[in-house]
């Protein structure tokens, strides 16, 4: 029974149930639904799928994901970051809208939760975290701008045609002013100047119902779909039956880096919502139990015609907002939009695009937060440099080329400040026992003759050789001729064999310069392998100290060394 609720966290939460948690979890499913369907119908027109796949994308992977995910308020469903994914990486497979593109996405569904399935399974979820905040932010922010200009032929009522991206929408808006469709446009500016304005306020409002509601009963009073404006048209009323559609292998293996890099960067917005949320309602997620029951989620819609989906800010918020005290409230989502798709699938045909347009545009809106990008600035530049980097190569390269450069960017970062760590040549603070870094207590004193360095990381392959070019570039820095030289390795979790080699390498070298080499503070898991690499038997016992005085004490009362001839 307790594993079952272990791998059942919604059976845990009811376990704990109130009266009054029912009545919270009923009205956040409602009220999340009547946010999701407007949003589901606009995200999948997106992706360049049909408004139905939307709302398709909203029922089976709810019910999933209410059942098996350790958050209790992420809404799950489609997102705009994850729809323009699909639409880069279908655009030149089928034509949009088409069924071999539907059949496309539904496959996407289905190998990006394979991914996260493994992922899951394995242990994997740490891996996310190898994408710095800033690169993330610099790609979310150039993919927002990426999604607004994908809508403006919506809004303006140009026909776009050709690659997607900032640059060649904005030209061909320009080369065709001309042909902008005045109702078209009056519809798409006024959606997003209420939307703007029930956010500012009214903000308790459902603002996408009461501009699908009002831009669909705008278009029956006046006729604007018989002077031009494009309209959702029939949708699909009931719900799919399972099946999976039937590709060729060759699409299958054309479509998986695609489907790799939803997967990364659903699930990198996923969790980064999720642990917001748990951090504000005091409990803990399991990243792994996220993969899988992300995992499980998009297959099993991807089972129902789903695109793929993941956890939503904007939804989340709304969820919580509304009061949602465990996954229940999902599965009373799911079980809305699944009684629109039997019953209410007739109100939308007459429902503009240009609305839809604007429900895209608005949320995109949010996802551009210039307060961060100053914050960044402020606390570290270096960072706000991998921003701008992850920024304009997503720009200009593209979304999935802007994945994959952040990943790279990341990697790279982390590898380089591994290789590279800080080493600090430290002082005695005066009157005291206590070394600390030159560089921030200007006031730490020296002893003559004597070079006291900590190394703030573990040392493995990788940083080895940075050790000994700085101890060599201090030797050759400092004005009194060195006699002993300290390495603090009290900040050393760890070393590996060729660190070790290392320092044997460069007791060596400073001993024919005349110069003893000590170790002082060496954590136990260091120091057992210094001592199966014999570092402590070649520097002898009196070298290896419990702390920086006592090993500055001994290099004092140490003979001095004559250097070896060469």
């Amino acid at each position: 029974m307790t594993r079952l609720l272990q791998s059942l966290p919604l059976l845990t939460q009811l376990r704990r149930y109130r009266a009054g948690d029912a009545r919270a979890d009923m009205a956040a499913g409602l009220t999340t639904a009547v946010m999701l369907v407007p949003q589901a119908m606009a995200y999948a027109m997106l992706a360049g799928l049909p408004p139905h796949v939307g709302l398709y994308a909203s029922v089976v992977p709810l019910f999933i994901y209410a059942l098996l995910g350790s958050s209790r308020q992420l809404a799950v469903g489609p997102v705009a970051m994850v729809s323009i994914l699909v639409a880069g990486g279908l655009a030149d497979m089928a034509v949009p809208g088409s069924d071999q593109y539907v059949a496309l996405a539904v496959v996407l569904a289905l190998i990006s939760g394979l991914a996260l399935l493994g992922m899951g399974l394995v242990r994997l979820g740490f891996l996310v975290e190898l994408l710095s905040h800033p690169v993330i932010a610099g790609f979310t922010y150039a993919a927002a701008l990426i999604i607004a200009a994908s809508q403006l032929g919506n809004v303006t009522g140009i026909a776009l045609e050709g690659k997607r991206g900032l640059l060649p929408v904005l030209g061909q808006v320009a080369a065709h002013l001309g042909e902008i469709h005045s109702a078209t446009l009056i519809v798409g500016v006024s959606s997003v100047a209420a939307l703007l304005a029930i956010r500012r306020w009214a903000p308790r409002i459902p603002a996408a119902l009461v501009v699908v509601v009002g831009a669909t009963g705008a278009t029956w009073l006046l006729g604007l779909d018989a002077a031009g404006v494009a309209v959702v048209g029939a949708v699909p009323a009931g719900l799919p039956s399972p099946s999976l559609p039937s590709l060729p292998l060759s699409e299958y293996g054309a479509i998986v880096p695609t489907a790799l890099a939803i997967a990364l960067v659903g699930y990198a917005e996923s969790i980064s919502v999720a642990k917001a949320f748990a951090h504000r309602g005091g409990y803990r997620l399991d990243p792994d139990k996220e993969l899988v029951s992300l995992g499980l989620a998009n297959i099993g819609g991807s089972l129902f015609g789903a695109y793929p989906v993941t956890g939503g800010f904007s939804r989340t918020a709304v969820n919580a907002r509304a009061g949602a005290r465990t996954g229940l409230a999902s599965a009373i989502t799911a079980v809305a939009v699944a009684i629109t798709l039997l019953f209410l699938t007739p109100l939308f045909t007459l429902l503009p695009k240009a609305a839809l347009a604007a429900i895209i545009l608005v949320a995109v809106i949010g996802l551009v937060d210039l307060a961060e990008v100053r914050r960044i600035w402020h606390v570290r530049r270096k960072d706000a440099g991998l921003l701008a980097v992850a920024f304009l190569g997503t720009l200009l390269l593209g979304v999935e080329e802007g994945i994959g450069l952040g990943v790279v960017v990341s990697l790279a970062t982390f590898v380089w400040r591994a290789a590279r760590p800080h080493c600090a040549l430290l002082g005695r603070i005066p009157g005291t026992r206590v070394w600390r870094d030159l560089a921030y207590h200007p006031e730490a004193e020296t002893v003559p003759g004597v070079a006291v360095m900590r190394v703030d990381a573990s040392l493995y392959f990788a940083n080895a050789e940075h050790l000994r070019r700085k101890v060599h570039t201090l030797r050759g820095s400092m004005g009194d001729p060195l006699r002993a030289f300290v390495l603090d390795a009290s900040a050393i979790n760890d070393l590996d064999s060729t660190a070790a080699d290392a320092l044997l390498e460069l007791a060596h070298e400073l001993e024919a310069e005349g110069v003893r080499f000590l170790v002082a503070g060496a954590k136990p898991p260091g120091r057992q392998v210094m001592e199966r690499a014999t570092v402590c038997r070649t520097l002898g016992d009196e070298a290896m100290t419990l702390d920086v005085e006592e090993a500055v004490e001994r290099a004092q009362a140490m003979p001095l060394q004559e250097r070896r001839s060469a």
